[in-house]
């Protein structure tokens, strides 16, 4: 009974890290600028990580598999951010300006 509701948490794990993946593919490829499509590979390189790898950790079991997948899973979780602001940083000191057109101003909390 414990090995069926561990399979089924894998699973659930596995389904929405991969849902998670496929909506940043799917945001990659349509968003509108850079900056945009930067934030949705950052959300599936972290959050679709994070499922995946912990799905395939209850898989495996308390083994040196899931010991292995759960240095991966840290040296990701280390190395993604902190990629992502050197890439958003690198293009915003090369002169990429963020859209600012398409940012709506609330004129009432601005005087």
């Amino acid at each position: 009974m414990v090995e069926y509701l561990i399979d089924i948490g894998s699973w659930v794990l596995l389904i929405s890290g991969s849902g998670f993946v496929l909506i940043g593919g799917i945001g990659a490829l349509r968003l509108p600028n850079f900056y945009t499509r930067m934030h949705a590979a950052s959300l599936t390189d972290t959050m679709g990580t994070i499922l995946i790898l912990t799905g395939m950790m209850l898989q495996g079991g308390l083994s040196l598999v899931s010991i292995k997948l759960f240095a991966i899973l840290v040296f990701l979780l280390l190395t993604g951010p902190t990629a992502t602001y050197a890439l958003a940083n690198a293009a915003l000191l090369s002169g990429m300006k963020p859209d600012a057109e398409n940012v709506k101003i609330d004129e009432r909390n601005h005087s």
